[in-house]
C-alpha cells in the first residue's frame, strides 16, 4: 500500500489499471467459482461440555412449551442429551427445531463465504485451526467470545474484496493482523497484553478495498462508589 501514497489521482488510475483492476478480477473470479470444503469431522468428535447441554437442554424446553416437540419426543430427547458424550451427538438433538444461525451449539466448522450478503458467526461454535472467510460487497463478522477454538493458534485465511471482516474477541488473546492488499485498512483494538501462553488469533489473507477490525468488548468502568458499571 505504499507504493499508493503520494501519486497523483493520473498515477493512482494508471497504477490501478495495471495492478488493481486484473487482480481484484482474478479474485472475485476465484471466489465465485469457489467451493465450501466439506465439514471438518473431528469437531464432531470434541468433547461436550455442561454448558453445551444446558445451552441444548433450554432449546428443547421451549420446544416443548410451544408445541414443537410432543411429550414423549422432549423426553427420548432429553435422555439422549444426558448420555451425549460429543458436539456432534449434542447439535444433532436440534437440527429441526431452529434454523441453523439459530443453533444452541455449531459444530460443523463450515467457513464462511459472503458474496453480497452478510454473514456472522457468533454463540458457542467451533473454529478450526484454519479457517477460510471470503467477503465480497458484504460484511463479515465472526464473535470468538464463547467459540471452542481447536487450536491455540488458529489462522483466519481471508479474502475480503469491498467489504469488513470485523473479529469480536475476549480480553485474553492475542490478535495478529497481517494481511496484504490494495486499498485496504486495518483497525486493531485488541489488548496487547495478553497472558503468556494466550490463544493467538492470526489473520492473513488479501484485503482489497475494504477493512480488517479487531475488537475486544471493554472492561466495566468502575463507578464513583467502587462498583463496577455494566
Amino acid at each position: 500500500m505504499d507504493a499508493w501514497r503520494g501519486a497523483s489521482r493520473h498515477q493512482l488510475a494508471g497504477q490501478w489499471r495495471r495492478q488493481g483492476a486484473p487482480a481484484l478480477r482474478q479474485l472475485i473470479s476465484g471466489v465465485l467459482a469457489s467451493t465450501q470444503p466439506a465439514p471438518t469431522a473431528g469437531t464432531y468428535e470434541l468433547r461436550a461440555s455442561d454448558e453445551d447441554r444446558e445451552r441444548v437442554a433450554a432449546v428443547l424446553h421451549d420446544a416443548v412449551a410451544d408445541g414443537r416437540l410432543r411429550p414423549d419426543e422432549h423426553e427420548e430427547r432429553v435422555e439422549a442429551l444426558y448420555r451425549a458424550r460429543t458436539l456432534g451427538e449434542l447439535a444433532a438433538l436440534t437440527t429441526d427445531l431452529l434454523p441453523e444461525h439459530q443453533q444452541p451449539l455449531r459444530a460443523d466448522g463450515r467457513p464462511v463465504m459472503a458474496v453480497f450478503q452478510a454473514e456472522e458467526r457468533s454463540g458457542r461454535w467451533v473454529v478450526p485451526s484454519v479457517y477460510p472467510v471470503t467477503a465480497v460487497g458484504a460484511g463479515v463478522t465472526l464473535d470468538l467470545r464463547e467459540a471452542l477454538l481447536q487450536s491455540s493458534h488458529v489462522t483466519v485465511q481471508a479474502r475480503v474484496v469491498g467489504a469488513t471482516l470485523t473479529l469480536v474477541v475476549p480480553r485474553d488473546v492475542r490478535v495478529v493482523v497481517s494481511t496484504t492488499g490494495m486499498l485496504g485498512g486495518r483497525r486493531h483494538h485488541v489488548p496487547v497484553d495478553a497472558p503468556p501462553g494466550a490463544p493467538v488469533i492470526e489473520v492473513t489473507g488479501t484485503i482489497m478495498m475494504g477493512n480488517v477490525v479487531a475488537k475486544a468488548p471493554k472492561p466495566p468502568r468502575a463507578s464513583r462508589f467502587g462498583r463496577r458499571r455494566r
